[in-house]
């Protein structure tokens, strides 16, 4: 099996495509189970961020496995074929392998270093393996690609004044407004990009409006930073209170509509309104931003305000080398677990001709002493291993070659062992890389 990346993500693919195209969390399973069932597909991974959404797949080759991702893409979504297709960036192999370990280090974000997108690739494998989507290959990939995740950061300042996605928002809003001090913000989502958000804008001298679907939530938070929590319902009325609405939550569906923002605008007039909407799905009607005295900011206003500093530059260097290194670690495991099932295969095959051997000479055998039976049964493992141990070497050595495919073939062959490949479904196949 080969891994294979198809995806869309800020660099190459306007918003509104991303928006349409991104996989809301309730529906997850059902992608996973589709994408895992796709046609050349054997184990499926999706990420879906505000930046990103990616099908990680382990494929039967680059060809059939690409076609049957943007398929799966397209279909799931009502999307035309040719759209998804004239946007979507592929990666395949050690390219894909080298692509999610600069996702997980945080150097393909929109904000080079921001924290959040490690947890995401997390949460992205641990929903694929819960929907069974996933097996040896990408178990083994994403958990290396965790690692790679904590190397850099631990061996690099790459995240060391990350602005993360609500931090950079915040200076958009604040070049807008000109200052936070006195102001009133809502929060509409308490996740994490809402909590560093309103602490940041708190610590400002805002007076910051929580809503939450969860409402113990927008509660806890609002506490935390003195502000007030506000029920969703009541999130058309808060807006006319507001100088800031930040928006964060990821609906399916907008949470602020036009007809809010024409209402509150309607009450007052003369105060200006900026809207920072950083969710994917977006979460504000973009017809708002139409409204007099209404400024919208979203997530393509960011892609143009954002570009690393020359400090940055030289940190992203220093990830990409942990990168290099990581690589052929990888390859070096997934060869030696590509070979697992032959090698095992060929021992057992060894295993079972000892044993009917030893079961044909039970006669003889059960008139020796105790001590002599157990010599017999050590010498008749030791011939074993040492008869297998020529051919299991050879087979290591040339692995991942077309030599060492070609050996594996013919050893299947002389021992009739069959066609062996671990089945994409069992947690036992999903060793650690």
């Amino acid at each position: 099996m080969s891994v294979l990346v198809v995806g869309l993500n800020h660099k190459g693919a306007p918003l509104e495509l991303l928006e349409r195209v991104s996989f809301d969390q309730a529906d997850l399973p059902k992608a996973l189970r589709a994408a895992r069932d796709a046609d050349a597909v054997r184990e499926a991974v999706i990420l879906s961020t505000c930046n990103r959404v990616e099908v990680y797949a382990a494929v039967d080759g680059f060809h059939a496995g690409m076609t049957a991702v943007k398929r799966f893409l397209s279909e799931y979504h009502h999307v035309p074929l040719d759209t998804i297709s004239g946007t979507t960036s592929t990666f395949y192999e050690q390219d894909a392998i080298r692509h999610l370990f600069a996702v997980a280090a945080g150097i393909e974000s929109m904000v080079v270093g921001e924290p959040q997108i490690l947890t995401q690739v997390r949460r992205a494998y641990a929903d694929a393996a819960a929907q069974r989507a996933t097996g040896w290959l990408l178990s083994g990939l994403f958990r290396r690609a965790i690692g790679v995740g904590r190397r850099a950061r631990a061996e690099t300042r790459i995240e060391t004044s990350a602005a993360g996605l609500a931090d950079a928002g915040t200076l958009l809003a604040r070049e807008a407004l000109g200052s936070f001090d006195g102001r009133t913000v809502l929060i509409v989502g308490a996740g994490a990009m809402g909590d560093l958000a309103a602490e940041h804008i708190a610590r400002e001298g805002a007076r910051v409006l929580v809503a939450n679907r969860t409402p113990a939530r927008a509660e806890r938070l609002a506490e935390r930073v003195g502000g007030e929590a506000i029920a969703m319902h009541g999130v058309g009325a808060a807006v006319a209170r507001a100088d800031l609405v930040l928006a964060t939550t990821g609906s399916p569906h907008p949470v602020i509509t036009l007809e809010h923002v024409q209402a509150a605008m309607t009450v007052r007039p003369q105060r200006r309104l900026v809207l920072l909407d950083l969710a994917l799905p977006r979460d504000i009607e973009h017809a708002a931003g139409s409204v007099e005295g209404v400024v919208l900011k979203d997530l393509d206003d960011l892609r143009d305000a954002i570009a690393p500093d020359r400090g940055r530059l030289a940190e992203i260097e220093a990830v990409r080398a942990i990168i290099e290194d990581e690589v052929p670690r990888f390859e070096a495991w997934r060869r030696s677990r590509s070979l697992a099932p032959l090698i095992a295969a060929l021992k057992d095959r060894g295993e079972r001709v000892r044993d009917a051997k030893l079961q044909r000479a039970a006669n003889v055998l059960a008139r020796l002493s105790a001590a002599d039976r157990e010599a017999v049964e050590a010498l008749s493992k030791a011939i074993v291993a040492e008869l297998l141990h020529d051919p299991i070497a050879a087979l290591k050595a040339r692995a991942g070659t077309p030599e060492g495919d070609t050996l594996g073939r013919a050893l299947r062959a002389l021992w009739s062992l069959g066609d062996e490949a671990p089945a994409r479904d069992r947690p036992e196949d999903e060793g650690e890389a």
